[in-house]
């Protein structure tokens, strides 16, 4: 799932191509991917682009006439600018949105179709598209602590809440927990001040960090592959690699179609946390620590 730091790239670079233009049409392959039907898709047609913003994981296209279009890409949907007039491809389009400069593709990786456009008008109607989760760049310890600890859940699970905090999602969520030497299975209403202080820094290290590395990548251009997974991470979708901190071998925990990666070295003291497929396989012979691993 595209997540902050993709999200913010994703509108730095449209804010350079459509700021001032007009977005001539939406032209729709999929029906069900427009969620609202007031109100039509017609309204938008020759509307000046005013502003863009970021309402958690969504993008938000500020038009004249206090219209908006929130896009939502959830887990496969992706940008792609091309020529102007650019056909939709055929398998995987969602939508085109034809501005003077070029053209805005809309598509989804997956099968399950859950990527969404909406139209909203007036600020009124945005209100319901905002999760309610604190911003991770503006946030004060208090906040973090307030969010964290207002429900009793798995620090992931919170983490990941955009109730609780906007923007971030599972990769950032196993980067952040590991830059702050937490398990990723600690109930946060257990979680300690100082553990509370080193994920406020986490939160904003990793996420500043990724959101400039993503930006030198892209540079003038545009994001083509947007993905959960990169080489520089240091234990999301690295199961079975070292630690760049401390060596240990990456651990993982897979639920339904979830995965957490973690660094049992630096974040359990050494503890291999139950992973319920390899737990049931293994059964006794499942390690429990390092040692055993070894």
């Amino acid at each position: 799932m595209p997540e902050l730091p993709d999200i913010v790239v994703y509108i730095e670079r449209l804010e350079a191509r459509v700021i001032g233009t007009r977005l001539e049409r939406i032209r729709l392959a999929s029906p069900w991917v427009l969620r609202t039907f007031e109100p039509p898709v017609s309204v938008v047609d020759g509307k000046q682009v005013t502003g863009l913003r970021r309402i958690g994981k969504r993008i938000v296209l500020e038009l004249e006439d206090n219209l908006f279009v929130v896009i939502h890409l959830m887990v496969t949907g992706r940008l792609r600018w091309r020529d102007h007039g650019a056909a939709i491809p055929k398998k995987r389009g969602l939508a085109a949105f034809d501005f003077e400069p070029g053209t805005l593709l809309f598509t989804e990786e997956g099968t399950k179709k859950r990527a969404s456009i909406h139209l909203v008008r007036g600020e009124g109607g945005l209100i319901e598209h905002d999760r309610g989760g604190i911003e991770p760049f503006a946030m004060s310890i208090e906040q973090l602590t307030d969010a964290l600890q207002r429900e009793r859940h798995t620090l992931k699970r919170s983490l990941t809440d955009a109730r609780l905090i906007s923007g971030i999602g599972g990769a950032y969520a196993d980067e952040i927990m590991h830059r702050a030497g937490v398990s990723p299975i600690v109930r946060t209403d257990r979680l300690e001040e100082d553990q509370i202080g080193r994920l406020h820094s986490a939160i904003t290290q990793v996420l500043d960090e990724w959101t400039a590395r993503l930006r030198t990548e892209v540079g003038d251009g545009f994001p083509e592959k947007v993905t959960a997974f990169h080489d520089q991470m240091a234990v999301h979708g690295k199961f079975g690699a070292e630690c760049p901190v401390c060596g240990s071998p990456i651990q993982r925990i897979v639920y339904s179609s979830n995965e957490t990666n973690y660094c049992p070295g630096c974040q359990t003291g050494g503890k291999i946390l139950a992973d319920r497929a390899l737990s049931r396989l293994l059964k006794e012979d499942f390690p429990r620590t390092l040692e055993e691993l070894e």
